[in-house]
Parts: structure tokens; sequence; C-alpha cells
């Protein structure tokens, strides 16, 4: 039964930089995790709270639909995205999926657990593409030199940037950077010296990940692991007894025009053939589908 998945697949943090651990289901399911729940208290806002849980900020938001960001009643009581549907792709090396603003890795001397991250991706106009590629470069205390096109939109709103950015506070790419070997190498998994970004669109193209998290994975990954990046808004998941569940995520914005205004997703095939004729998961799916919760969600047993 599902209790019993939940209760067998267990989710630890880890003392050391508060990397989330998940064991691998062994029962042919593809779901880890369990939903933590959390109280707020005066004063929090669900960026604390998201950074609490190592979670991603629009995901808060996406569990939480219409709870104040800034100011959430105290005493509510929140559902924290803790729990999620590996994506469908192979379990291996690092994988993003852009559209749940996650990245997950899988280390290689190690087949029965995955670390999950959020993470912070291009912004409209500036999106991080879908890509199979390499890590080829790891550099501790890196500098940063700006894009031609980066420094000429900064110029626009009266803000020089410098030709290069020496490591240090000052520097957006953090403390670590691991260049990815697409394109002509201007796609970086960094960490990053803001205190907001994580688990929203917000960059020139590159996944920005908290300083304890790329500082955890930084030393963890050699040269030469895959990192396959991928667009997958709809996740599904059946368990060994089973039970079909599914999690839906809003469909990244195309433009500017779609920025702030909801998005249709759609069901791939495979799954609207799962529900064909059971009017209750039908009804499900399509609830979740316009909800867009980011949590997995019973469609049938």
């Amino acid at each position: 039964m599902y209790r019993a998945l939940l209760l067998s697949l267990t989710c630890l943090a880890s003392s050391a930089a508060h990397a989330i651990e998940y064991k691998l289901p062994s029962d042919g399911s593809n779901i880890v995790g369990t939903t933590e729940y959390y109280e707020v208290k005066q004063g929090d806002s669900l960026s604390d709270i998201a950074n609490k849980y190592n979670v991603g900020f629009l995901g808060m938001m996406a569990a939480n639909k219409g709870v104040d960001p800034f100011l959430p009643k105290p005493g509510k009581l929140l559902q924290i995205p803790t729990q999620v549907i590996l994506p469908d792709v192979a379990h291996k090396g690092i994988v993003v999926n852009l559209a749940e603003l996650r990245l997950y890795y899988f280390p290689k001397n190690d087949a029965s657990i995955v670390y999950v991250f959020p993470i912070g991706i291009g912004r409209v106009g500036r999106d991080t593409p879908n890509m199979t590629t390499t890590i080829n470069e790891k550099v501790k205390n890196p500098t940063w030199t700006p894009p031609a096109s980066i420094r000429k939109e900064h110029a626009a709103k009266g803000d020089i940037l410098p030709a290069v950015v020496p490591a240090g506070p000052d520097n957006p790419l953090g403390d670590y950077k691991m260049r990815l070997a697409y394109g002509h190498g201007e796609y970086l998994i960094h960490g990053t010296n803001k205190d907001f970004g994580i688990g929203m669109r917000v960059s020139g193209g590159c996944i920005r990940m908290n300083p304890w998290d790329v500082e955890w994975l930084f030393p963890q990954v050699p040269l030469g692991t895959q990192v396959q990046i991928i667009n997958q808004p709809v996740k599904t998941s059946r368990a060994a007894d089973g039970e079909l569940i599914v999690e839906v995520h809003a469909p990244l914005s195309k433009d500017e025009s779609q920025v702030g205004v909801k998005q249709i997703v759609e069901a791939p095939k495979a799954l609207l053939d799962d529900v064909e004729g059971d009017a209750k998961a039908t009804q499900r799916l399509n609830a979740e589908l316009d909800k867009q919760s980011g949590l997995p969600v019973i469609l049938k047993s």
C-alpha cells in the first residue's frame, strides 16, 4: 500500500553540508522521500522555510497555494515538497529537471541512493537548454568573466560590470563552478553570493545552487560526469502494489508574454492511456493538471 511505501522510503539530512540523501526504492516504484509538514511561526517567510528544508522557493509556493510568501499566517500548517517522483531518464550522474527546478545526483559508487537539490535556472530569454553532456572543468574560488551580452544588459541599467570579477564575496559564481562541455562552455553549475534565487528562474542560463549544496557536490563529482538537462513537467510512478501516482509542475514560460500567466500542461499519452475508462482517476488527473502543485498525488490504486 501507499502508506507502506511512505514508511519504507526514508529521507535523511546530512549534517555535513545539508545534502539531502534519499534511499532509492527497491520495489520497482519511482518515488522517494516522504512529505513533511511545518507549522508557521511568527516572522517566518516561505523563503526561510524553504531554506530550512533545502527545497525550492517556487516549489514551496506551488505546494501551498494561497499562502502569503512573505507573511504566512502563524499556526498555518504547510506542506513541504520533500517527496518526489524521479525523472524518467537514466539515473546516472547529474540530472537536472528544469520544470521542477531540481538537480538530482546519482553517485556512481552507490546505486542505492540519490541526492536532490533545489536550483535556480535561466530566466525567460536566457533559458537553460536541454542537453546531455559532461562536466569538463572544476574550479574552486573562480573568477567571473561576464559575457559581452551580460555586460551590455547591465550597462543599459546603469550597472557597469568589470571585464573580470575576482574571486570573493562579490563574485556571483560563489566559491565553486563546474563547466559543462556543451556549446562553447558558457553553461556552468555554480554557487552564488546572493541570498535569493534558488528554486527560481533567475540566472543567465547557468544552474545556480545554494552555497552549502555546491560545496558538498563539488568534491563528489569527478570530471567526465554525465549531465542530463531535461524538461519534464509531468512525472509518473507506479508502485509495486499497482498504485498510479502523478506529480505535475507548472510548465516553463517560453517568452515574456507568458510570465505570470498560468500555462496549460498536457499529460503524456501513456498516462492518459493508464487512466482511460477510470472516471475517478481521470478526474483526479485533470484536477492535478490544473492545480500544478508539484506534489505526488495518487490517481488510482
